[in-house]
């Protein structure tokens, strides 16, 4: 694995500039035309960010820095003050020597600028100067840096300029200093194309478009939405079959057809169903599904006896509700029930060839994308890949480390960095992403661990612009659209896991929710940069204690539960998983069902509905107070160990009591007690009273819940078809 590494710092030599090379071999930043004398800068200023360049407009040269964007006709004195944050130099220290004496006018900033600050020039939100981030910055460091991190300070004869106070999150989601205990046998190198922000940027407007798409085919063919969340679960479902090579839009799957979106689609035909409270929505709600049902059979294709069938039942129920003006709640309950059970495989079967094709349509669209991201993204590299034979598996076996590509990353274009108040902006080419402080520090940290071919974070603003910018696309642009798929288990609970179970390893996380620097993600290409050791279908461990909470797609959880089997029988060291999935019941998930039937399951428990909570998958952008909610279900805890890892991580009832007394929400601290989603339910449900829901039709929530809104009893429209009688396998099975 060393080896490995330094052959990786070698091939980035010729690319990466070192800070004792003259700027003459590099180029100048900013200006094509290069200079045949070398720029009599110290290495003390390089290092800093400073760089000689020449003025086609003023003919003479100047000094730019690109960590602070400050540009000076005269040569710059370390320990200068910031002509932005302190135009007089008040609290300038002073420094010795004869460009003490320079005054301030004769200091320059950008042109660009100036010409921006007129009169008529738009009145800016308040921006904070930038902090360098390169580790090499001189009396500049990350807080919180290992001892090994720090670098020795160049002496000046100049007097000791106060540096600025690193910022320090005042909370801390995370524990970096906790070093695993998984074993994996080494791994080559991966052959991911090197993330850029050009391709990033292309990848975003393709995928917003195919939602679009999405759209338009439900409200054309079917006359519905699209059902909320289904696009993101479409893509989780589709990358546990992908064989393609976009790490995010599908392009090599079989079967074709989707599953999950073409089970979430029938679900909602011919209306979706949603949350009934009072006697007049059930009504309301009957009235609708019959006259859905009957026009819906007019206007297809269907069979003389399917027409007849539902054509009587819809007449029925709509003579019945003209007639009986005095039925309650539970009665039309009931009514729609009875008519969903003769209606609804008729109704399926009609319109099973029009959402297959919607089904297949996006699938298409989606691999013409991929096709054509790649070629642009070959022709951006130096070196194009090469079709290279499959090496053999190594034999060593090591620690687990970062994912490590095998294709050296190009020159990767400039990202711009401000901050507002707490939260780090980074914009390029106009597409603006955020992320608060505590996280773009937390990520500053990750890159320091885990990259090995930018020492000198030349390109670590690009690369979180790229990380930021896949997630979004990942959620979605609805409000908390997709956060369900990032929720995390609180602070407590890992710490109570790590103290008593020794576990030092997520199985599904993000470099933005991540508790331990070492994890598995879905993005190898961009998060291996900041510690992800793969997809956790791909990841091989022969022994450790892992967490695993996956995000809530059936097609995923039972692709992990055959991995976790897979994994037990073929190790004899110590291996444990501990998993978090939803206490579905009504009916169960096929997921549950194996493990709680497996050899390897040491001990279940059960943390009930409301008693618990989670943290928020946006917790890189909410606020403070919104960072923690209440689960609206169950959720079921499974202990899957070998012998030799019950023996050393075995779940005995005092190890158990703290993790449940972890789980206790803290009276001091802020939740919502709704997760950020709708609630599903059954619509059959005799009570307006909430009742903690079961698996949805679409066969997925989160460990967000399952839901991604905050407003709970308006917007809670997925359909609940799946926890009646007549479940989605019932559909399937009908058509």
């Amino acid at each position: 694995m060393s080896s490995d590494s330094q052959g990786s710092i070698k091939g980035e030599a010729a690319v990466m500039p070192s800070p004792s090379t003259p700027a003459s071999s590099q180029g100048p930043p900013l200006s094509p035309s290069t200079t045949s004398k070398p720029p009599e800068l110290p290495d003390e200023l390089v290092q800093a960010g400073w760089s000689k360049c020449w003025s086609r407009r003023e003919n003479r040269p100047y000094y730019f820095n690109r960590f602070t964007n400050q540009s000076l006709w005269e040569v710059p004195v370390l320990g200068q003050h910031d002509v932005i944050s302190d135009p007089l130099g008040l609290n300038a220290a002073p420094a010795e020597g004869g460009d003490s004496n320079l005054g301030n006018g004769q200091r320059k900033r950008r042109i660009s600028e100036e010409q921006g600050a007129g009169p008529n020039s738009l009145k800016r939100t308040k921006v904070e100067p930038t902090t360098p981030i390169s580790p090499s910055t001189p009396g500049v460091k990350p807080w919180n840096s290992a001892p090994e991190d720090k670098q020795a300070q160049p002496t000046v004869p100049t007097t000791p300029t106060p540096a600025p106070a690193p910022y320090r999150p005042a909370v801390i989601y995370w524990d970096l200093d906790i070093q695993t205990n998984a074993v994996i046998r080494e791994q080559p190198h991966a052959n991911h194309l090197p993330p850029h922000p050009e391709i990033e940027l292309q990848r975003a407007q393709l995928v917003t478009k195919l939602r679009q798409h999405y759209h338009e085919l439900c409200h054309q063919r079917e006359g519905i939405d699209p059902p909320r969340e289904s696009f993101n679960r479409w893509l989780l479902e589709r990358k546990v079959i992908d064989k393609g090579q976009d790490p995010l839009l599908p392009s090599d799957c079989d079967p074709v057809i989707s599953p999950s979106m073409f089970r979430e689609v029938m679900n909602d035909i011919p209306i979706r169903l949603s949350r009934i409270k009072y006697k007049e929505e059930a009504r309301k709600l009957l009235f609708k599904y019959a006259e859905a049902a009957k026009k819906m059979i007019d206007s297809r294709n269907a069979s003389p006896e399917s027409r007849k069938v539902v054509k009587w039942n819809a007449e029925d129920t709509m003579s019945w509700l003209r007639r009986d003006h005095s039925a309650s709640k539970e009665d039309y309950m009931d009514r729609l029930e009875h008519l969903r059970q003769q209606c609804g495989p008729h109704v399926t079967a009609v319109a099973k060839d029009s959402v297959e094709g919607i089904c297949s349509k996006i699938y298409q669209l989606s691999a013409e994308y991929s096709r054509r991201l790649r070629q642009t993204h070959l022709s951006l590299l130096q070196d194009p890949p090469t079709e290279a034979s499959e090496s053999p598996q190594q034999s060593r076996l090591v620690y687990c480390y970062p994912v490590r590509l095998a294709i050296p990353s190009p020159q990767l274009p400039r990202v711009e960095l401000h901050f507002e108040n707490d939260v780090a902006c980074l914009r390029f080419r106009g597409e603006m992403v955020k992320v608060n402080r505590g996280h773009f520090s937390k990520l500053e940290l990750l890159y320091r661990y885990s990259c090995i071919d930018d020492p000198r974070f030349e390109k670590f603003l690009s690369r979180v612009w790229c990380l930021l910018k896949r997630y979004q696309v990942m959620f979605g642009s609805g409000a908390n659209e997709g956060t369900g798929l990032q929720g995390a288990l609180p602070v407590p609970v890992f710490e109570a896991l790590n103290r008593q179970f020794g576990v030092s390893f997520e199985c599904f996380a993000s470099p933005l929710n991540c508790y331990f620097k070492q994890f598995n993600s879905a993005f190898p290409d961009i998060d291996c940069f900041f510690g992800s050791r793969g997809p956790f279908l791909s990841f091989c461990p022969v022994s450790g204690s892992f967490e695993a909470n996956p995000p809530f797609c059936e097609e995923l959880m039972d692709a992990m539960v055959t991995h976790f089997e897979e994994l037990l029988e073929k190790s004899s060291e110590p291996l444990s998983f501990i998993v978090f999935v939803p206490e579905w019941r009504d009916p169960p998930t096929p997921a549950l069902t194996r493990m709680e039937a497996s050899r390897f399951l040491r001990h279940q428990m059960s943390v009930p509905a409301y008693e618990h909570e989670y943290r928020s998958g946006s917790q890189h952008i909410c606020k403070r107070e919104e960072m923690y909610y209440r689960a609206v279900h169950g959720t079921a805890v499974l202990f899957l160990q070998n012998d030799a890892g019950f023996a050393k991580w075995g779940p005995t009832p005092e190890r158990l009591a703290e993790l449940m007394a972890a789980y206790r929400p803290s009276p001091s601290r802020p939740s919502s007690m709704s997760s950020p989603g709708p609630a599903h339910s059954n619509p059959g449900d005799k009570d307006s009273t909430p009742k903690p829901p079961e698996r949805t039709s679409s066969g997925i929530t989160s460990p967000s819940a399952h839901d991604n809104n905050n407003n709970n009893s308006n917007n809670s429209s997925s359909s609940s078809s799946s926890s009646s009688s007549t479940s989605p396998m019932d559909k399937m099975a009908a058509v």
